[in-house]
């Protein structure tokens, strides 16, 4: 399958092979395309270890390939999750850094005010300026800025062994052709021989705008929650893929309530950013939640990684038919389906709008992980 009828966005966590970088990849994306490569700054966020202070927000180096006409085709970006596959005893290697602070605000400032193609040396003499201090000379080549209380601003710093191979690649935003669009980066990760990492994922990202009523996303809610074994099994979701969970209850609480369904999808917003979601679950819906204008989506994380395009597109044409079911005007209700069997994957798979081709794809993998 190379489309489905709806907008999408792929990001594929690879691991560069020992020698090359995720810019290698953008490099050769470019080339493909005859466009250039632009550097910025990626932000990210990790827990922190130091007490009082809970997670900590870094900006790293991003890669982004335009084409001929400085349209962006995708981005290969470092993502912190991806661990197990590094030798943190490397060597950093030149010119690879990261800038940390423990207030995102800043950080956002200094994305704004920095060059990225700056070495690490140089690069937040602009922030020093801006407090009117003086960036200050670490160990192992790391440059902290302060102000002029002695409070930290930010600091920047090699990357750890062996952090340039993590390349988490994000398509833009596809339309039309989404599989023969997506297969073209993929050929190319697979001629450089990049893999998959231990803690690997796929995440999709489809439009939300269709989503945003109070029926159509309790309905979608309630078919996830009562199909989320299911589908995970029948996905391949990876064990060891961390940041991923079922929504809290208090989710399908609120989609359930009396009078949920009347609402304006103003007050399905109110009600919704009240229970503090978080994006790391099987399927975010922060996205969507909050309208956000250039990502306004719902993002299904339970992918493993692949570097072949047909079962990413599957699992995207699987979620479609998820949210039609969704749009439908009736009102689906929860059902806790427990027992993983092939018996329950048929009927679950039945009652999806998909096409006889697809259904036949699906059920015979669910003979073969139920079996």
């Amino acid at each position: 399958m190379t489309h489905i009828a709806w907008r999408i966005g792929v990001e594929i966590e690879l691991l560069a092979p020992l020698g090359k970088t995720r810019l290698d990849l953008a490099e050769a994306i470019c080339r493909h395309y005859r466009g250039s490569v632009q550097r910025y700054f990626h932000p990210q966020s990790e827990p922190s270890k130091v007490p009082g202070t809970p997670i900590f927000h870094s900006l790293t180096l991003g890669f982004e390939a335009l084409d001929d006409q400085q349209q962006r085709i995708a981005q290969c970006v470092d993502d912190l999750t991806l661990q197990a596959d590094l030798n943190r005893e490397t060597k950093p290697k030149p010119d690879w850094y990261r800038i940390v602070s423990d207030d995102e605000r800043l950080l956002r400032l200094i994305e704004e005010q920095t060059d990225p193609a700056l070495p690490l040396s140089q690069v937040l003499n602009p922030i020093a300026k801006l407090f009117g201090t003086s960036p200050d000379e670490g160990e192992g080549g790391m440059v902290r800025v302060n102000d002029r209380s002695g409070a930290s601003v930010a600091i920047a710093a090699p990357l750890p062994g062996e952090r340039e191979r993590p390349c988490e690649l994000i398509t833009c935003p596809l339309e039309s052709n989404q599989g023969q669009r997506l297969d073209e980066l993929l050929a190319l990760a697979r001629q450089l021989k990049f893999l998959a990492p231990v803690e690997g994922a796929t995440h999709i990202h489809f439009d939300a705008k269709a989503m945003q009523s109070a029926n159509a996303i309790a309905n979608f809610v309630n078919l996830y929650s009562s199909y989320r074994h299911i589908l995970k099994q029948l996905i391949g979701t990876n064990p060891n893929c961390i940041r991923l969970g079922a929504w809290p209850t208090e989710l399908l609480d609120t989609v359930n309530a009396t009078g949920f369904c009347a609402l304006s999808w103003l007050e399905v917003q109110e009600q919704l950013k009240a229970l503090k979601l978080t994006k790391y679950c099987d399927v975010n819906l922060i996205n969507c939640i909050y309208g956000i204008a250039d990502k306004n989506t719902i993002e299904v994380r339970i992918l493993p990684v692949c570097l072949e395009t047909t079962p990413i597109m599957a699992v995207a044409s699987l979620f479609v038919a998820l949210f039609e079911l969704a749009l439908a005007p009736v009102t689906i209700e929860f059902r806790a389906v427990q027992n993983c069997s092939i018996e329950s994957a048929k009927t679950f798979l039945q009652m999806l709008p998909i096409s006889d081709v697809q259904l036949s794809y699906w059920l015979n993998i669910a003979e073969s992980v139920f079996d």
